[in-house]
């Protein structure tokens, strides 16, 4: 009996493998269709709306893999930081606990929190929450203030930079840890945390693009302290993160927002002739205090009457032209002193306490050194002690050109053009309160320098924290220095020594020092020349 189910069957397989045929040509098109040319870069939707290659999109892809192994990497890191350090005090407390059971004839099991409480007794020994009572300026350890791409050091090494850029790999490597670390601090909030800060400020995500500046210090005996400061962009305040590594991983301290953007800053400065560089210094005064930060308050302490009145013109026209009103003046009619005239400026202000700059005619600031006043000086907590970077004479520095370059073009961190100026102590950002209630300046001592030291010491020796650091945005401007008869030894010695290190670098000094010597080589050098030049007869 003939099957006729076959012929049906048979059909039936040619028809799905011609379905399968078709279905694979037409992904087989659909695919060749959708691949771009080989050698073609389609133009795609980028930022703003600008059409880009495919080019932009692998960078893209590139750079966060990078960051992303970058972050693995510190990761990894801090991990085997941890279990290191946790391995050798495990084996540290354990070898301190077996000479105890042999002395005391017993043994005791370790228990969990003794490492903790250690790591936390370093953070208490050190100078991180309390000011620690130190007996001179010389026992104070400064910092070292960072950017994402620049470490400003006083501690400058054979290299004599006292800007270091590149970083080097080692310090960029420990930094990117702290930064990133100081993210997960804000990112992930303790719940004591969350339930003082606001909603939605704790939604933000901060990144690395959002770090604007930090310090750090390494306290021999106790170990490193971090102070970290991060800002979004729409945000009004500033986030500080307090971390520090005692030695071993690093530990959270604290985490605050500071509204530092809506502060006052009241500029004292104390002057007494000297009409030109006040001239100079108002126009540095109205570009980035009136037109971009517009929250500083300008009180000019005038000592006698030559000049006064060209002072007043000077302030007026700036008033005028920028419709400036938050000044002071105030005249006094005695012999210039620089401690008499900051403490009348700060008792001249009636509103209550204030974040107060003490400040010089010669001194040029930027529009973020404002702001890095603002975060590192607290009320009853902390004053700020700047290290100023003192540029040098621009005569000699810039002998070789016909005209010195303009004077935005001289700001510039170079060991050939200017110096961290660490023994000054007379740029200071602090509370009008502290400066009250440690009484302020010596007002006994007369004319230069040493009424500074005694007020930077009078903070040493209290409670509150001194935060000594060279900051980017603050520029000693070189001019001719003079020092009178009438100071004191003391006073003298460090007046000369002042003066002799504005002028020039060791280099350049060494240059006009040999002048003679160097002139001498090259006239050698060209009758050497000119003889060999001769034609033998």
């Amino acid at each position: 009996m003939p099957r006729r189910g076959l012929p049906l069957q048979a059909r039936t397989r040619w028809l799905l493998l011609g379905v399968s045929l078709l279905l694979s040509l037409v992904l087989l098109t659909y695919l060749l269709e959708c691949a771009p040319p080989p050698d073609s870069s389609p133009a795609l939707p980028g930022p703003a709306g600008e059409l880009v290659g495919k080019e932009y999109y692998q960078a893209l892809l590139q750079e966060q893999e990078e960051r992303y192994q970058n972050r693995a990497a510190s990761l990894k890191r801090q991990i085997g930081q941890l279990k290191q350090e946790l391995q050798d005090m495990s084996e540290k407390l354990k070898a301190l606990q077996d000479k105890k059971g042999l002395a005391g004839g017993g043994t005791r099991e370790q228990e969990p929190n003794d490492l903790l409480e250690y790591l936390h007794s370093q953070i208490d020994k050190a100078e991180v929450g309390t000011g620690a009572r130190l007996p001179s300026e010389y026992a104070v350890v400064p910092f070292e203030s960072f950017t994402a791409t620049k470490v400003y050091q006083l501690e400058t090494g054979l290299t004599r930079h006292p800007e270091e850029k590149p970083v080097r790999k080692d310090r960029r490597d420990e930094l990117s840890e702290v930064i990133e670390a100081g993210l997960e601090v804000i990112n992930n909030p303790e719940e004591e945390e969350e339930e003082e800060g606001q909603d939605e400020e704790q939604r933000l995500t901060y990144t690395d693009v959002d770090f604007v500046e930090g310090l750090y210090r390494t306290e021999r005996d106790k170990g490193t302290q971090y102070e970290l400061f991060y800002h979004k962009e729409g945000v009004a305040g500033f986030r500080q993160v307090t971390l520090f590594r005692p030695f071993g991983p690093l530990m959270r301290v604290r985490s605050s927002t500071l509204e530092a953007t809506g502060t006052i800053l009241n500029i004292i400065v104390p002057l007494a002739g000297r009409t030109e560089a006040f001239a100079q210094f108002m126009r540095n005064f109205r570009e980035v205090c009136i037109l971009q930060d517009k929250l500083v308050h300008l009180t000019v302490v005038y000592f006698g009457q030559e000049g006064l009145t060209e002072v007043k013109i000077i302030l007026e026209t700036v008033a005028s032209e920028a419709s400036f009103s938050n000044y002071t003046l105030v005249p006094v009619d005695e012999e210039f002193s620089r401690g008499r005239g900051l403490d009348i400026g700060a008792r001249a202000w009636k509103k209550g306490d204030v974040l107060m700059f003490f400040c010089d005619v010669d001194i040029y600031f930027t529009a973020e050194f404002l702001n890095t006043c603002r975060l590192n000086a607290r009320p009853n907590k902390r004053v700020f002690y700047p290290v100023v970077f003192s540029l040098y004479n621009p005569a000699i520095v810039y002998g070789n050109l016909e005209i010195a370059p303009p004077m935005e073009q001289q700001l510039a961190h170079k060991k050939d053009a200017g110096f961290w100026r660490d023994f000054g102590f007379g740029m200071t950002c602090q509370y009008r309160t502290d400066f009250l209630n440690i009484g302020g300046f010596d007002l006994e001592v007369k004319g230069w320098g040493v009424e500074d030291v005694h007020l930077y010491r009078k903070y040493l020796h209290s409670d509150l924290i001194a935060v000594r650091t060279p900051v980017a945005g603050l520029f000693h401007l070189w001019h001719e220095k003079q020092c009178a008869d009438e100071l004191t030894p003391e006073q003298y010695r460090m007046c000369i020594q002042s003066k002799a290190m504005n002028e020039a670098s060791h280099s350049h000094l060494g240059m006009l020092v040999f002048r003679e010597e160097i002139e001498s080589h090259l006239r050698k050098q060209a009758f050497q020349t000119h003889s060999n030049s001769k034609p033998a007869e």
